[in-house]
């Protein structure tokens, strides 16, 4: 845990990228499942799509490819850039 944890901080080193992941991901997988469990549908596709956006922009501001896009070129057997930090 403490690798993966490790390599998340190198992959999120920029202020605003972070404050936007500190937004994002609660709001993908907090806020959403709640809100589908009160039957509140769209806010709850809302809360998953804009986390993600918000999340996507950071890594735009960072420069650098989200852990979704480095898991999908790893499936595909595209390699990822040398310099980006890897999780064993």
């Amino acid at each position: 845990m403490k690798n993966w944890l490790d390599n998340w901080m190198l992959r999120h080193q920029n202020r605003t990228s972070l404050a936007l992941h500190i937004v994002g991901i609660p709001a993908c997988f907090v806020a959403a499942p709640a809100l589908l469990v009160m039957h509140m549908w769209y806010w709850a596709a809302g809360a998953f799509v804009g986390g993600y956006i918000l999340q996507f922009v950071g890594h735009a501001i960072e420069g650098n490819r989200s852990g979704e896009e480095m898991l999908l070129r790893r499936i595909m057997g595209k390699t990822t850039d040398p310099d980006e930090p890897t999780n064993p």
